[in-house]
């Protein structure tokens, strides 16, 4: 088995698709992105400090970076067997809720930053 070598602007570029590939069709993006946008906007208007920024831009990251791993996860199994198997089941629900632990951790730091 050969490892292969990808230079970095490669590397990138799979990166990029990767993105693309993760949030295409899931209508989890339909709300993460949204819900990240009016976060941002609501940053902007607020004119939320620095330290601030930061933790919203991490926030918003992590629940987008979860999301795609979940997505990962879904494809992953689709691609190993379409039949009902209940440890693939687990793992999908797992995944799911990690995806939910994350973003109500970023909503309660959103609401901290931008309503108290």
């Amino acid at each position: 088995m050969t490892i292969e070598r990808y230079s970095w602007p490669k590397k990138l570029a799979l990166a990029f698709r990767g993105i693309a590939v993760g949030m295409r069709g899931q209508r989890s993006f339909h709300v993460h992105l949204p819900v990240a946008v009016s976060v941002v906007v609501a940053g902007l208007v607020l004119k939320v400090s620095h330290a601030e920024w930061c933790l919203l831009t991490l926030c918003i990251a992590m629940v987008l970076g979860a999301e795609l791993f979940n997505s990962a996860l879904e494809s992953l199994t689709k691609a190993i067997t379409r039949d009902e198997n209940p440890h693939i089941a687990d793992a999908l629900d797992i995944a799911s809720g990690a995806v939910l632990v994350v973003a109500c951790g970023a909503a309660v730091v959103g609401l901290l930053v931008l309503v108290a």
